[in-house]
């Protein structure tokens, strides 16, 4: 009798993914890019009305800008650009 659990691979897809971001190096302007795309989808969302479309579109444009304000050294990168541009 074989006993595997489908429901936690899904869990343990997202941490072994989780994983991998967190070791590769970023590419110069990946949180500019990531939060520009999270801008675009939330104006998209807010412009779609009400409905699924629009709240799915607000929740993933609201997921990228999150990834782009905290991923690998995101926000703090950009707050120490800004500090030296000043």
């Amino acid at each position: 009798m074989h006993t595997t659990d489908p429901v936690p691979t899904a869990p343990r897809a997202a941490a072994r993914l989780r994983r991998l971001d967190a070791r590769r190096p970023d590419f110069p302007g990946e949180h500019l890019i990531v939060f520009g795309a999270g801008a675009w989808l939330m104006l998209a969302g807010m412009r779609s009305g009400p409905g699924l479309k629009g709240l799915a579109l607000t929740a993933l444009g609201t997921a990228f800008i999150g990834r782009a304000a905290s991923g690998t050294g995101g926000i703090a990168r950009l707050a120490r650009v800004m500090k030296r541009l000043s």
